[in-house]
C-alpha cells in the first residue's frame, strides 16, 4: 500500500513593503526629553508652540515635562507620518543645529551654502537666526527634501 501523498499547503510570507526610515526616532526623543524642560523635545518633534511654552515655564513646571515622557511615541509617530525622509537627515541636522548652529553648520549641511556663510560671519544673526531656525527646522528640511524627489 502507498500512502496517499497529502499535499500540505505552502505558506508564503507576505511581501513586506519596507517602511521608510523614520525622520524622529523615538530614541533621540527621550534623549532631547533629558532637557526636555527647555522643550527642546518639543521643537524637535515639529512642535514649536509648545516648545515656546515649554520653555519659558520649565516644562510647565515640570509636570509636563513629567507627562511628555508617556507622551514621546505618539510625537514621533505623528512626526514620522508628517515628515517625509530624504536625503537632508531631520536628526542630524537636529544635532548639527543645537551644536554648531551658530556657525550655520546646519545650513551647509541642508544646501543653504550663502546662509550658512551669512550665519559663520554674524554668529547665526546675532542668536536670531538660530532661535528662527529652532522654530522652522522642520519645515526647512522637509522642503529641501521635497525638492530632492
Amino acid at each position: 500500500m502507498h500512502a496517499a501523498a497529502v499535499a500540505s499547503p505552502v505558506y508564503h510570507q507576505p511581501m513586506s513593503i519596507s517602511s521608510p526610515a523614520p525622520t524622529h526616532p523615538i530614541l533621540v526623543g527621550y534623549l532631547m526629553w533629558g532637557l526636555g524642560f527647555t522643550g527642546l523635545h518639543r521643537f524637535y518633534f515639529g512642535k514649536p508652540l509648545t516648545g515656546i511654552l515649554w520653555f519659558f515655564t520649565g516644562g510647565l513646571f515640570l509636570i509636563g515635562w513629567i507627562v511628555d515622557l508617556f507622551l514621546i511615541p505618539a510625537m514621533a509617530h505623528s512626526a514620522n507620518r508628517r515628515y517625509v525622509s530624504g536625503p537632508i537627515d531631520h536628526t542630524v541636522a537636529w544635532v548639527l543645529h543645537l551644536f554648531l548652529g551658530i556657525f550655520g553648520v546646519h545650513r551647509f549641511y541642508m544646501g543653504k551654502i550663502l546662509t550658512g556663510v551669512l550665519y559663520l560671519c554674524t554668529g547665526g544673526l546675532l542668536g536670531i537666526g538660530y532661535v528662527y531656525d529652532m522654530l522652522t527646522l522642520n519645515e526647512q528640511v522637509e522642503e529641501v527634501n521635497r525638492k530632492s524627489w
